[in-house]
């Protein structure tokens, strides 16, 4: 059961480990894009080239769907990045039904913890799987793989890893779960945990009075998607304007926050204790572009702004 990219992988390393798929559940076909073509999930495209069959559920509670469901006679059920399961489904297989998270679990619960562990500037995150009960992210840990966060990682780059090294853990929980070997794990909750909610347009702002670390990794941790947002005032206009990569440049100044500067093809913002270099952003109505592009058809006021 998924839907996007992430969940491609798992379900090849599944097939490429000889067990056997009986069936994918996926996202119905959804309208995308200025044309309003219908789109295929990633993983139904996949799914269809295996010539697996597909199910393609509205609402997991129709008793149509469970019976369908149910004629698989599937004895294990495997989720990754699909949406959250009535009882009547998880409970369904002799083997009960895993997902897989990406984060080490109890940290980073809901639908966005690749982007927040950037955001929040950790150093280290990784990947678990764990059985599915009533409430989101809180099963019993069957296995977990941790993996480094560097300075330089974007959401993007920090996803391809989580998303080869979760499918290999995928196929190990599924070979134990095969051997009857899992080891079941309760979640501590003992510490302080971090939640990882969906993000919002109003979360990709960003807020230019805030520490140079803090604005650098949010920027990151919403790179290359959805993009971290602000608005450029210049020349009296006022638009919106995303920014995907940066470098800190940590000097005192006396300028005020969210200033603009443009010196030698570079251009850069004045935040608490320093600059932040503006490497890769994005124009109202343009692609996404190299600052270099950028500044040959940008005339910047000596007032600009970001805010």
């Amino acid at each position: 059961m998924g839907t996007p990219d992430f969940a491609v992988q798992s379900l090849k390393k599944i097939l490429e480990a000889g067990l056997n798929v009986v069936g994918v559940i996926t996202a119905p076909d959804r309208p995308a894009g200025r044309g309003r073509k219908v789109q295929e999930s990633a993983v139904k495209q996949f799914a269809v080239e295996q010539q697996i069959k597909v199910l393609q559920p509205t609402n997991l509670k129709d008793e149509s769907f469970l019976e369908e469901l149910k004629s698989l006679e599937a004895n294990l059920q495997v989720v990754v990045a699909f949406r959250m399961l009535p009882k009547a489904v998880w409970q369904m297989p002799e083997y009960g039904t895993f997902n897989l998270h990406a984060s080490l679990l109890p940290q980073y619960r809901g639908a966005a913890p690749i982007n927040w562990a950037i955001i929040n500037g950790e150093t280290e995150t990784g990947v678990t799987t764990f059985f599915i009960d009533e409430k989101i992210d809180t099963g019993s840990i069957i296995l977990q793989k941790t993996e480094k966060i560097s300075q330089d990682d974007t959401a993007g780059s920090l996803h391809d890893r989580l998303m080869t090294i979760g499918a290999n853990l995928v196929v190990e929980t599924c070979k134990q779960i095969e051997a009857g070997t899992v080891i079941r794990q309760k979640q501590d909750e003992s510490t302080e945990l971090k939640p990882a909610p969906k993000i919002h347009k109003d979360t990709c702002r960003i807020n230019w009075e805030a520490s140079m670390e803090d604005i650098y990794n949010h920027i990151r941790g919403l790179s290359p998607y959805p993009g971290a947002w602000t608005k450029l005032v210049n020349a009296e206009k006022e638009e919106p304007m995303k920014i995907f990569r940066t470098e800190m440049e940590e000097i005192e100044h006396d300028y005020g926050t969210g200033e603009l500067f443009v010196e030698k093809k570079s251009m850069k913002v004045a935040v608490k204790n320093g600059y932040i270099n503006l490497l890769e952003l994005q124009l109202p109505g343009k692609r996404k572009m190299h600052i270099n592009e950028v500044l040959n058809g940008l005339n910047l006021e000596k007032e600009a702004h970001l805010r």
